[in-house]
């Protein structure tokens, strides 16, 4: 992108067919975009290719909701017009786009953010995520090792929630979203080992029980599928019952499942359409995958992709292991 012109054509172009500044349709506008990685261009409306190789189109959210967004959209908009150098209306603008689910446009605002401020770590952390969504894990990995280069030996800071918890208490920061999206990364990739640093990284500025349950679920699956059980069974001392989890209860509940306080059929739901919901169903198929039941894990792994949450962390989770499978790997 060679300037914020490049932004503001592309605004204009979703305007144009009256979508991203009014509806949740708005991804819909971004038909034609290329997405490196895969080969070809990708089908109008279309914002990424599944590691299967379909592509992934936005879903229309409740009337409710998009109006919302829409209404969350425009008050962006206007702070990034009042002001198109400050970072944190750059970065707000790029996150709202990106819950109403037009991840190539909020990519493009954050590359953007990053023209303007390059040692701004939350422009980096923020693109990184959405790296992720559209399944180009290597851009997603070399953002997010720059931010956490960025923030090294820095004070942390709590970031703000664009969608806030029930009691409107932040739960995470800065530095534990780059090594939990970076850690995320390398774990999408296959990449087990060397997601552990991160793992290591994010536990080390863990503040609450959020934090703690997030990083747990993640790292105790990195550390089984490395047959490092001991070093896994250490990853749940921590987790009790009586954890005071706000936002993350889905990973607190199958930590208690992988101690063996709650069962795994109790929590197995591949129907939801929830992205929490659709975590537990990747934790519970991967569960059963490194404690020997390949067939079992793979079939509930086919059973998520039939569902629509498409850019939910344990929908890309299950989208890899398949891809993985079919392509001979482990």
């Amino acid at each position: 992108m060679e300037d914020s012109r490049s932004w503001s054509r592309a605004w204009r172009g979703a305007a144009a067919c009256g979508m991203l500044a009014l509806s949740l349709g708005a991804a819909a506008c971004g038909g034609g975009a290329e997405n490196e990685g895969t080969p070809g261009m990708l089908p109008e409306g279309a914002e990424a290719f599944s590691l299967l190789g379909e592509p992934l189109y936005p879903n229309p959210a409740p009337a409710e909701v998009a109006a919302e967004q829409a209404r969350d959209l425009r008050e962006a908009r206007a702070d990034y017009d009042a002001d198109p150098n400050d970072a944190d209306a750059i970065i707000w603008l790029g996150r709202r786009i990106a819950y109403m689910g037009s991840y190539r446009d909020a990519i493009e605002v954050f590359s953007e953010g990053i023209e303007k401020h390059p040692a701004d770590a939350r422009m980096y952390r923020h693109r990184g995520h959405r790296w992720i969504s559209v399944r180009e894990f290597d851009r997603a990995i070399e953002d997010l090792s720059h931010a956490a280069g960025l923030v090294e030996g820095e004070d942390d800071e709590v970031e703000p929630d664009g969608q806030p918890n029930a009691r409107g208490i932040p739960t995470s920061t800065l530095q534990s979203n780059i090594h939990y999206h970076l850690a995320l990364a390398l774990y999408l990739k296959g990449e087990f080992e060397t997601a552990l640093d991160s793992y290591e990284a994010y536990r080390a500025v863990t503040t609450n029980p959020d934090q703690l349950v997030a990083i747990s679920h993640w790292w105790y699956m990195a550390l089984r599928r490395l047959g490092r059980d001991q070093e896994a069974a250490a990853v749940l001392e921590p987790v009790t019952t009586d954890l005071d989890v706000i936002e993350n209860t889905s990973y607190h509940r199958l930590l208690l499942m992988y101690k063996g306080e709650l069962e795994a059929d109790d929590l197995w739901d591949p129907a939801s359409e929830d992205p929490a919901g659709v975590a537990i169903a990747y934790g519970v198929a991967t569960w059963h995958l490194y404690n020997g039941r390949e067939a079992q894990a793979e079939e509930m792994y086919r059973r998520i992709l039939q569902g629509s949450g498409w850019a939910g962390f344990g929908y890309i989770a299950a989208e890899a292991e398949i891809a993985r499978l079919e392509d001979g790997g482990a």
